[in-house]
Parts: C-alpha cells; structure tokens; sequence
C-alpha cells in the first residue's frame, strides 16, 4: 500500500511528548478537508498529529462506485489502519459497510454537516424549472431512483470523479445540472454554486451522509479514549438509527434506501422537556417507478432498535422485491420518462 506523507507536527510545535498520530486520508481535496479537520481538533486538545495520504482503489478507477464495489474508499485505509501504518482512518461514514468489523472502532462521530443533497444546475436554475430532456449527473441509485420518482423527465446520467470534476461538467455545458452531497462543498466552502438545497421530502439523504467516522483499532484503549472527545452524541445516535435500517434491509451503501435521523427536542404533557429521534427512510425502485416511505420516532438510546423497526416495516411495505429488483453491478441506466410521484405508503 502506497501512503505518502501530507503534513507533520513536529513534538516541538504541540507537547514533546510523543510522535504525532497518524491520520489516514484519501488524497481528494474533500478527503484531505475532513480528515484536517480531526488533525486539528487534535492539535487543539493538546495531541501532535499529522495526514497520511493512503491510495484506495476508487482514487484509480473511473467506474461508477456501484460497479467497483462496497467499501472501496474504505478498505485501504482499514488495511493500513491493521498493518499499523497509521493509528487513525477517517472515513465519510456513508462509504462504511454496515456490518462491523471487530479490529476497530468507530471512536468518534464529529457533529454532521447538512446531510441533504444539493443540485448544482447552469443558469442559477432550481430542480423544479430544468426543463424536461435537461441532463443530469448522478450515479448513485439512490439518487437516480428518487428523480426519477418526481416524473419530471429527466435525462439522468452517469457520473463519477471529485467534486471538481462533477462541478465542471456543468460549467463547461456538458450537463444541465449535477446533484452532490451539499456537505462535500460546505466542507471545501464552494456552497456558493449551490442552485437549490433538496428537501428531504423530494430526496432523502443516503443513510450517515454528511457524517464522518474516525476509526482507530479495537485494541488502542488510550487512543480511542482521547477521540471519545470529538464525538457528538445527537450525530452519532442519528447514524446508528440510520445505518441500522440499511442493515436490516440487508442493502448496501449503494442501493436505493434513503434514510434521515434527527434528535430533536419535545414537550411532554406536563411541560418537561426531553429529546427525540425522529427517523424517516425510504426505499425505491430504480427505474422510479416506486418509492415507499416511513418514519418513527423514539428515543435516542434506541437508536439501532428504531432504525430496525422501521426498516422492518418498509419490508412489510414491499422493499425487498424492490431492492432485490435493483442490481447493483449492472451500469447505472439513463432515465427519460414521466414516472408517477413516489408511493407515500
């Protein structure tokens, strides 16, 4: 495994007590802005620490994620995290396959960025005024399921590389619009091309969008005491709900299935107030010719056992026959049709 040096903090410049902890990054821009910004947080709490850049298969290849397969940002990083070249993994933790792996912990779930989608569209346009036949970019099925959905008429395309390069497909007339995740461009401060932020009620969000998973090994006791430090228990408690439901659901981080945790606040009917977790999740076919919905709400200490009841209850809805319908390692298909609104069972 290639892993390149990208930035050192020397013992004299933070505390002179040990070497820096070594924090494994993709080289992206927006890799590289996430996993800074747990260098610093470190750095602030008195720990030296420094980026390692770790090559993963999808920095290699132009294919669609669908086609290179699950975890294929993150397995690199997991490899160098056992082989002990770096102590810490960044992960954006949608990437994360959802079945745990004993030799690490996801010690520290940072406070999420805006998890919606954002449309970036020529012409300061909004999703509502692309003319039908527009071209837009997105490979993720969940994404093309869900325009598709709204029967707008949409030429939906493929589309892979860094944000940069999504970005420039519109500006060069290539594409009429692309959607992307808006926390990429919050975290690299290019929110200023967002033409309209999608409500959850046109796309919900993959399940932990936006979130970020800093991974140590099982075994580091002191080290994933020190990143309890970064975590935000409202973040952390929204990703468990939400990955629980894509594991009952048996998908991966690449089908259909969008899903959105809240923890918010509420009265009870002798004026006290008290947290909840307000879950919404859907599953769609492919072509857009369904989406089913759900939501629940309970408390955040029940996160994982929400985030399975609902998904139980969408499979009582349907889901499975839609998700087994959705191939995965089949090229995402261009859609150009006017299919009905998503099912609101």
């Amino acid at each position: 495994m290639t892993t390149t040096q990208e930035h050192t903090v020397s013992d004299s410049e933070t505390t002179g007590t040990r070497a820096p902890w070594r924090i494994g990054t993709r080289g992206s821009l927006l890799a590289l802005t996430q996993s800074g910004h747990v260098r610093d947080a470190l750095i602030a709490a008195g720990q030296p620490a420094e980026l390692v850049v770790v090559k993963t298969p999808g920095d290699l290849s132009a294919e669609p994620v669908a086609q290179i397969g699950v975890g294929v940002f993150t397995s690199a990083l997991r490899d160098e995290l056992a082989a002990g070249g770096i102590d810490i993994a960044v992960h954006s933790y949608k990437d994360l396959p959802t079945a745990p792996d004993a030799r690490f912990t996801i010690a520290a779930v940072p406070p999420r960025e805006d998890p919606r989608d954002a449309l970036v569209a020529r012409d300061g346009l909004v999703l509502g005024e692309l003319p039908a036949g527009a071209k837009v970019g997105t490979s993720a099925p969940r994404r093309v399921a869900q325009l598709a959905a709204l029967g707008l008429g949409l030429d939906i395309v493929p589309l892979r590389g860094n944000l940069d390069t999504r970005l420039g497909k519109v500006s060069d007339g290539e594409l009429d619009a692309v959607v992307v995740a808006r926390a990429g461009l919050a975290r690299i401060d290019r929110l200023d091309v967002v033409t309209e932020a999608l409500e959850p009620v046109q796309m919900l969000p993959a399940p932990a969008q936006g979130a970020l998973a800093v991974e140590c090994r099982s075994d580091d006791h002191a080290l994933v005491a020190i990143l309890a430090g970064l975590d935000d228990a409202a973040t952390r408690a929204a990703v468990v709900a939400e990955r629980a439901l894509l594991a009952e659901l048996e998908a991966g981080c690449t089908a259909p299935v969008g899903a959105l945790a809240e923890v918010v606040e509420s009265i009870d009917e002798d004026g006290r107030i008290f947290d909840e977790l307000s879950l919404r999740g859907c599953a769609a076919a492919v072509d857009g010719s369904d989406v089913l919905r759900a939501s629940i709400v309970g408390a955040p200490k029940d996160a994982d056992a929400l985030g399975r009841a609902l998904a139980r209850e969408l499979l009582d809805l349907g889901a499975r026959e839609l998700l087994s319908d959705a191939d995965p390692a089949a090229p995402t298909p261009d859609f150009n049709h006017s299919s009905p609104m998503e099912n609101s069972r």
